[in-house]
């Protein structure tokens, strides 16, 4: 499969912005579907957003919709995930996964997706 690699965590303060970028080594993620998750300290993974790269469908989890924006930039091959009004509960590490099978009734189940970058931190200082 091929890698997946997350980058534009950092430290910020409440109510900043990030942009965390998913790209992909050696495959276009054309026919692919794209997911974020995050996982704080002691807790599980959750979902965050999701995009279908052909057809740009998008869904988000209620946590974060009005806040966060997931886009796809084909130039780039990469799946962007803009971050915005952030809050403290918003740290985490954030990971990239994908998937070429998922339906859409498992798009918020981190089991649908089978390749997974390693992650970027973020961290919302209040």
């Amino acid at each position: 499969q091929a890698q997946l690699v997350e980058s534009g965590g950092g430290l910020v303060q409440a109510g900043d912005s990030l942009r965390l970028s998913c790209a992909t080594s050696g495959r276009s993620f054309s026919g692919y579907t794209v997911g974020w998750f995050r996982q704080a300290p002691g807790k599980e993974r959750e979902f965050v957003a999701t995009i279908r790269w052909n057809s740009r469908y998008t869904y988000y989890a209620d946590s974060v919709k009005g806040r966060f924006v997931i886009s796809r930039d084909g130039a780039q091959n990469s799946v962007t995930l803009q971050m915005n009004s952030l809050k403290p509960e918003d740290t985490a590490t954030y990971y990239c996964a994908s998937s070429q099978t998922i339906i859409t009734s498992n798009l918020q189940s981190a089991r649908g997706y089978g390749n997974w970058g390693q992650g970027t931190q973020v961290t919302v200082s209040s």
